[in-house]
């Protein structure tokens, strides 16, 4: 449940990501390979984190489960440009591909199952919203 953030009255998706954006400060400081190896760690921590969490509940991706979120917020961040407004930018497009779930992120969160399943629509929606990130900064003068 993200370290309570999951347990928001109202979403409690958006309140993941914000928790994400506060953690991903230290993060920034890593070297791109040592960031790299935290994000295949929070990535594979959160397949089980997820799935067990799930099951325990019984109910397929409960809307207080957020580790997906954090993981799709540093997915979006990965060698982010410096400065505030990149961590801004790149919540507002994580926030808007986990929720508007073009193709193929909502089809895979109808049809991939488990821990999985709760975690690649959201990695997916990180790999928009890093490349619509990218584009922003390499578009802007």
């Amino acid at each position: 449940f993200g370290f309570g953030s999951g347990c928001a009255p109202f979403a409690p998706g958006t309140w993941g990501t914000l928790l994400a954006v506060l953690l991903y400060l230290p993060l920034s400081l890593l070297s791109l390979k040592a960031y790299f190896w935290v994000l295949v760690l929070v990535i594979l921590s959160g397949i089980w984190l997820c799935g067990r969490t799930s099951r325990d509940l019984g109910v397929h991706d409960h809307g207080g489960i957020v580790w997906d979120e954090f993981a799709g917020y540093f997915v979006t961040m990965t060698a982010a440009p410096a400065g505030w407004w990149w961590l801004v930018i790149g919540f507002l497009f994580f926030r808007l591909f986990d929720i508007w779930k073009p193709w193929p992120i909502g089809w895979l969160d109808k049809r991939v199952q488990g821990g999985l399943g709760i975690m690649v629509d959201d990695l997916v929606a990180g790999g928009y919203a890093w490349l619509a990130m990218h584009l922003v900064y390499r578009l802007l003068p």
